[in-house]
């Protein structure tokens, strides 16, 4: 199984967990990351102060990405790494954020994440409804949500 995202167009957010020192969790939307390779994604720091304190005292993270519509994804543990500007690798790695952000959000960080582990995020409606196409599916989301497609 590969652990790129399929879809990764498809996920607006990717959401990070991480502990602090107490062992209390703390998960936040991320809007800028980037996959940099099979086991790599890059993840801007633009008000995470909480995230990057966290990850300085204990590396282990989670990363989540999901298409809200299609209520799957995938689900990456693994090790993350504060990269900061005076940091060798900093250009090359903030690199594909800065090209997400057009230089709009000021980037203090770059959060370096390794996956170990992937695995699959379901809705329970693929367990319970296997026979319901990705059609059906994206539009019993969308009248849940009360939203509608763009029609490009």
């Amino acid at each position: 199984m590969t652990n790129k995202f399929k879809e990764p167009e498809c996920a607006v957010l990717c959401w990070l967990a991480t502990v602090d020192p107490s062992n209390r969790p703390n998960v936040s939307p991320k809007e800028i990351y980037a996959e940099t390779g099979s086991n790599q994604l890059v993840i801007a720091d633009i008000a995470s102060g909480r995230s990057v304190r966290n990850i300085r005292a204990n590396p282990a993270v989670c990363v989540s990405l999901i298409d809200i519509f299609l209520q799957r994804g995938r689900k990456m543990e693994g090790m993350a790494e504060i990269i900061a500007p005076d940091h060798p690798h900093f250009a090359a790695l903030v690199a594909p954020l800065l090209a997400k952000t057009g230089g709009v959000f000021p980037i203090r960080h770059v959060i370096s994440f390794t996956i170990e582990r992937t695995s699959p995020i379901l809705a329970p409606s693929y367990v319970f409804h296997p026979e319901r196409s990705e059609a059906e599916m994206r539009a019993d989301a969308y009248r849940t949500y009360g939203v509608q497609p763009v029609q490009e």
